[in-house]
């Protein structure tokens, strides 16, 4: 067994970009089909690192790197949210909340339906659905123990971690080929039109950004303030009704600092920098989590419950066609909001930034994207999704064991 410590895995998450950058600019394919540059690097390495393990060699990375990268991430969305463009997307946010709320139901409906059908229990159903897809690897991990404990569910959680594990890879994977078919539709900006400014948020992580030495550290330290008031709001609302994912809590806390200090006069967020730390965050965050993906998981699915999944990925990518793009507006900006859906629909949001960031470098940018996609993605949906699997498991054939 190879164990990477923190630097030679902070080495290995750079090198993994700078391979996915190498893939995606020679690689026609990936750059037609509009696949991110961490997913391409990510998924080589997570190959490479699976054939190693058939010849009985294993590599470990040091991923303690990986969740103050996320937080960092989603400080610098919540330190990107102006109020006042926040109020100017309200009715496009209840619009496309609308459309995530509904995958989640249809989401679950599926999954219970097929490991019905299949002679499986329904709550492997479940568990390939909504808690796993648009949850993630958190909400998969909370809710398996709580499967497993209070339902009698055997391997619930191993199961929940292998579910969510393959939509992360599936997220990153068609957001692109779907918002690829859907431009084809639809008249984009085109970069070679667009009048010279400067780059906004995240939509164009590649533009050369003016920053200082001073206003670095500035940004840096609302970031870190970010972290430190998000993980103490997290701990004092842990064990209450009110209680949040971190990452939530540190994107709250970054909303303020960002309209607060506006508001009283004190200081402006200095946007490009937090479009360049956030994108530094993100890109490695991915890199670190791609790379280190145990593919062997997924292959130790049970076929009944892979099938599942893979129906699971095909009706994403159908409501992203069908749903999304058409209730958004069936415009550009209803394509970009598409690619983040599949995303966080069946990964997670900083997968369905990466999408939409690979969609906008190469066709032009999309405000309304980086404007609703973060909020939802990061915020809302979790509450959502609480509330839409307690329904479900309120349905008669789940009973505690």
């Amino acid at each position: 067994m190879i164990q990477l410590d923190f630097y030679g895995t902070l080495v290995a998450a750079s090198l993994v970009l700078l391979l996915g950058r190498g893939l995606v600019g020679r690689v026609g394919f990936l750059r037609a089909y509009n696949i991110p540059e961490p997913v391409a690097g990510g998924l080589v390495v997570a190959l490479l690192l699976l054939a190693l393990r058939a010849l009985d060699v294993e590599v470990r990375f040091d991923t303690s790197l990986q969740a103050p990268l996320m937080l960092a991430f989603f400080a610098t969305i919540g330190l990107s949210a102006d109020f006042a463009s926040l109020r100017k997307g309200g009715r496009v946010v209840g619009i496309f909340l609308l459309a995530v709320t509904g995958l989640l139901i249809v989401q679950n409906a599926m999954g219970i339906g097929l490991a019905t059908l299949l002679g499986l229990d329904p709550l492997m159903g479940l568990l390939a659905g909504s808690i796993t897809l648009a949850g993630g690897h958190g909400t998969g991990a909370a809710w398996g123990a709580t499967f497993s404990e209070k339902f009698g569910l055997a391997s619930a959680s191993e199961l929940a971690m292998a579910s969510a594990t393959f939509g992360l890879v599936l997220g990153g994977l068609i957001g692109g080929p779907v918002a690829r078919l859907l431009i084809k539709r639809v008249q984009t900006p085109g970069l070679e039109q667009e009048k010279p400014r400067l780059p906004r948020g995240f939509e164009q992580p590649n533009k050369e950004r003016s920053i200082t030495p001073f206003s670095f550290i500035e940004t840096l330290a609302l970031i870190a303030v970010s972290l430190l008031a998000g993980n103490l709001l997290n701990g004092f609302l842990h064990g209450t009704a009110f209680e949040l994912p971190t990452f939530v809590c540190v994107l709250f806390v970054g909303v303020i600092l960002r309209n607060g200090l506006s508001a009283l006069g004190l200081y402006q967020v200095f946007e490009r920098e937090v479009s360049v730390l956030g994108n530094v965050s993100l890109s490695l965050f991915l890199a670190i989590a791609l790379m280190s993906l145990k593919l062997w998981d997924l292959a130790a699915l049970a076929l009944p419950f892979f099938f599942i999944l893979s129906v699971q990925t095909l009706v994403m990518a159908l409501f992203a066609i069908f749903v999304t793009f058409r209730v958004m507006g069936k415009n550009y900006d209803a394509a970009v909001l598409a690619a983040g859906h599949c995303g966080f629909g069946l990964g997670a949001t900083p997968t369905a930034i990466a999408n939409m960031q690979a969609v906008t470098q190469r066709f032009g940018p999309s405000h309304i994207a980086f404007l609703v996609v973060p909020m939802v993605g990061a915020f809302f949906i979790d509450i959502i999704n609480v509330i839409v699997i307690k329904l479900y498991l309120g349905l008669p054939f789940f009973v505690p064991g």
